[in-house]
C-alpha cells in the first residue's frame, strides 16, 4: 500500500467472486491487550444473521494437489521416464499456490481456455455454468528447446534447482505465450520496469504448458519459517478450533504500523456491531516474490512479532500466517486474487487499503493505479498524534505516510511521528536497513526477493 486507507467489504451470501476483508492468524505468544486509545466515528450497523460455519471455498470445494504419500515414491519413479521442465523461484511458489488449493478451483497451470477467460473476464466458467473470480493468469513458460524435447508425451516432470521431482503435469496442452497481451490486460500498461514482468515474463520462453498438477513432494523453504506457512484447510481447522463465526483478513507486504491496526481493531469491532460474536483476523503477510526494495520476509515476520508483542494486536483474536504467492504489483486487478485466495482459506472479509497491490509507476513519477480506489479511511492525525480515521472536514491536520516514506525513514535511523508504529517494530525495521552495510561504491546493496 502506499499509504494507509481502506474499504470494508463483506460478502453477505458469500459469493466467491466478490472481495472479502483481510484476516490473519498469529502463532505469537503470549496473549497482550490492545494497550492505545482507538477512536472513529460512530457508525450503526443493522443486525444480521449470522452463521458460525466458515464461508465455502470458491467453487463449493477446496481442491489440494497432493499425492498420496502412500504413492509419492512411485510416483517419483514413473517422472523419472517423463520429459523434465525446471522451475524458477518464483514457479515453485505457483506450485505451492495451486498444491495447497489457494486457486480452487483450478487444478493446475491454466490451460489456454482458462487463461484467455483469466485475461479478459476474470473469472473462470465451471462445467457446471457457474463463474467463479480469477483476474491473475497461473501459467508456466517453457522456451523451444523444452516444447521439442517434450514432443508428443502427454505428462512432463516439474523439478527444482537441484533437479529433485516435485510435481507431475498431466494431460498437457501447450500453447502460444503471447507476452504483450498478457502484460497490458494484467497490468493496464506495458511500461517498462514492470517488476514481476522483469523477473518472470519477459525473459521466459514463448510457449505455455497447461496441464492436471500432481504433487509429489510438498514445497519447503527451510527458512525457519515454514511453521507459519499455513494451508487454506489447516487455516480453516484452525478458525474452527478458534469458534470463529467471522474471519477478516489483511493481507501486507510492509511492516504493520498503527495505522494498519486501527483498520483491524475498527474492523473487529464493526462486526461485533454486525452481530458477530467471535470474529478472528487473519494476518497474512505476503511472502512469495516482491521487489528488491521492499523489506524481506523474515524481517517483516520479526516486526509482525513485536507489534503482538507491544499489545498492539491480540493474539487472541488474531492469526498469523504467511500467504505464498508471488506478487505481482497489478494493483486492483491482484486485489480480486488476495480476496479470492483467502475466501478459500475460510475469510468472509477481506481489508482493501488505499493504493491496494499498486506501486510507483515505473517510468513517470505517479502512481501507476489510482491510489484512491481504495478509498482514503486512516492517516496520521497530527492533533492527536496517532493514527485515526480521515475526516475531510479537516483534511489539513491529517498525513498520508506512504511506504516508500516509511521505509525512507528507516533507513536514514529518523523516527515516524509519535503513535505512527509501536517503538519495538519500528526498532527492528531500523535494523534491518542498518544491516544492509554499504557496498565499496557506496550505495546500499539490493536486498534479496522474499
Amino acid at each position: 500500500m502506499a499509504s494507509i486507507s481502506t474499504l470494508f467489504t463483506k460478502t453477505p451470501n458469500p459469493s466467491p467472486s466478490l472481495c472479502l476483508p483481510r484476516t490473519s492468524k498469529s502463532h505469537f505468544t503470549p496473549a497482550f491487550r490492545l494497550p492505545i486509545p482507538l477512536h472513529s466515528k460512530k457508525r450503526t450497523h443493522q443486525k444480521l444473521r449470522v452463521s458460525s460455519a466458515l464461508i465455502e471455498p470458491d467453487g463449493g470445494k477446496l481442491v489440494e494437489l497432493f499425492v498420496e504419500e502412500s504413492l509419492r515414491d512411485v510416483k517419483k519413479r514413473e517422472a523419472l521416464r517423463m520429459p523434465r521442465i525446471k522451475l524458477s523461484r518464483i514457479d515453485l511458489e505457483w506450485v505451492h499456490v495451486l498444491s495447497e488449493g489457494w486457486a480452487s478451483p483450478l487444478r493446475g497451470f491454466m490451460r489456454e481456455s482458462e487463461f484467455l477467460q483469466t485475461l479478459h473476464f476474470n473469472s473462470l466458467r465451471l462445467d457446471d455454468g457457474s463463474f467463479v473470480n480469477m483476474s491473475v493468469p497461473i501459467v508456466l513458460a517453457i522456451d523451444d528447446a523444452d516444447k521439442h524435447q517434450i514432443g508428443d508425451s502427454t505428462k512432463v516432470a516439474l523439478v527444482d534447482s537441484k533437479d529433485n521431482t516435485i510435481a507431475i503435469l498431466s494431460s498437457i496442452e501447450i500453447y502460444k505465450h503471447h507476452k504483450e497481451e498478457r502484460i497490458a490486460r494484467t497490468w493496464g500498461t506495458t511500461a517498462p520496469g514492470l517488476p514481476y514482468v522483469d523477473q518472470a515474463i519477459a525473459k521466459s520462453g514463448n510457449w505455455l504448458i497447461g496441464g492436471d498438477l500432481e504433487v509429489v513432494e510438498p514445497v519447503k523453504y527451510n527458512d525457519g519459517l515454514d511453521r507459519f506457512r499455513l494451508s487454506p484447510a489447516e487455516l480453516r481447522e484452525e478458525f474452527t478450533r478458534r469458534n470463529a463465526d467471522a474471519v477478516f483478513a489483511f493481507q501486507l507486504r510492509n511492516p504493520v504500523h498503527n495505522g494498519h491496526a486501527l483498520l483491524m481493531t475498527d474492523t473487529r469491532r464493526r462486526l461485533l456491531e454486525m452481530g458477530y460474536k467471535n470474529p478472528v483476523l487473519l494476518l497474512h503477510p505476503l511472502g512469495g516474490y516482491t521487489k528488491a526494495d521492499d523489506v524481506p520476509l523474515s524481517w517483516r515476520m520479526k516486526q509482525h512479532e513485536k507489534v503482538l508483542e507491544d499489545g498492539v494486536l491480540d493474539p487472541e483474536t488474531t492469526v498469523v500466517s504467511i500467504f505464498p504467492s508471488p506478487m505481482h504489483y497489478a494493483g486492483p486487478t491482484e486485489v480480486q486474487w488476495h480476496a479470492k485466495a483467502r475466501i478459500n482459506a475460510g475469510a468472509n472479509f477481506y481489508i482493501v487499503g488505499r493504493d491496494p497491490a499498486g506501486m510507483g509507476h515505473p517510468v513517470e513519477k505517479r502512481d501507476l493505479y489510482d491510489a484512491d480506489h481504495g478509498k482514503k479511511v486512516a492517516a496520521y492525525d497530527q492533533t492527536q498524534n496517532k493514527m485515526a480515521f480521515f475526516d475531510p472536514s479537516r483534511a489539513q491536520d491529517f498525513l498520508f505516510i506512504s511506504g516508500t516514506k516509511m521505509r525512507t525513514l528507516a533507513k536514514n535511523r529518523e523516527n515516524p511521528p509519535d503513535g505512527f508504529m509501536c517503538p519495538g517494530g519500528w526498532q527492528v525495521l531500523v535494523e534491518y536497513y542498518d544491516s544492509l552495510v554499504p557496498s565499496n561504491n557506496g550505495k546500499v546493496p539490493e536486498t534479496v526477493p522474499a
